[in-house]
């Protein structure tokens, strides 16, 4: 199953509209026998995912699903499938949409791919499992660089430090995604999920082993957001002006 985030104009952000598309999906492909991996992306060459919607946001909306906050931004984060995942990453994957990257099992990239966390550029923190997912998959030393200054690396520097799998030519990450998605489908599937269950230490559909950490990581958000440099930094960032931080 190939699935689309189809907001080109927005840059592929996410909403609450997303989130249920998305997660909805999963859960299809998840029930279907005949489905025996998924592929995830964006819609154009532009963008993969730019992240959460920062108008919806400011509408006051909501971007989980309806229902199913246990899945996650983009309905995907935290919804684990037993199903292998690949995300063909086409453009820019910036904040949110490095962590939904970052939640995939396997990632395919264009050449013009970006990655990076620049939350910390605006008075906020990855919250949807970035900055502790992206340490645990490239280097501590370079994870930690990207979070703390919240530059963004190239799909060649992401190959290279091992959190991609392959570098597609621009335009063709979808079609290297499937291809690589064919390899695992002629293996037997009970196998591959078998296999996917023991690598990440799955019990009854979650991952253990990263239970404190989301936990740790909403009570940090939540702690953050009550401060002025989180409202300093999305007002900065709309009055297109330096922000002026003052640690409180």
């Amino acid at each position: 199953m190939v699935i689309t985030i189809n907001r080109p104009e927005a840059r592929n952000a996410v909403n609450s509209s997303v989130s249920i598309g998305v997660g909805s999906a999963l859960e299809e492909a998840a029930n279907d026998p005949e489905v025996r991996a998924i592929v995830i992306t964006g819609a154009g060459d532009k963008s993969f995912c730019a992240g959460a919607d920062l108008k919806a946001i400011s509408r006051g909306e909501q971007l989980h699903a309806p229902g199913h906050a246990d899945w996650g931004f983009a309905g995907f984060v935290k919804h684990y499938v037993d199903k292998p995942t690949i995300a063909a990453v086409n453009g820019t994957a910036l904040g949110g949409g490095t962590e939904l990257a970052l939640s995939a099992d396997l990632i395919v990239a264009a050449e013009n791919a970006t990655f990076g966390l620049p939350e910390v550029k605006r008075g906020l923190l990855a919250g949807a499992g970035g900055v502790f997912r992206l340490p645990a998959q490239i280097p501590q030393r370079l994870a930690m660089e990207m979070i703390f200054t919240g530059d963004p690396i190239t799909a060649a520097r992401a190959l290279e430090v091992g959190l991609i799998n392959q570098v597609a030519p621009e335009g063709k990450s979808v079609e290297a995604a499937i291809e690589l998605a064919e390899r695992i489908a002629v293996n037997a599937p009970l196998s591959v999920q078998a296999s996917k269950r023991v690598a990440y230490g799955v019990v009854d559909g979650q991952r253990t082993e990263e239970n404190d950490r989301w936990a740790l990581s909403a009570a940090e958000w939540d702690r953050l957001a009550l401060s002025e440099d989180a409202k300093e930094g999305p007002l900065a960032f709309a009055e297109k002006r330096p922000p002026v931080w003052k640690a409180r």
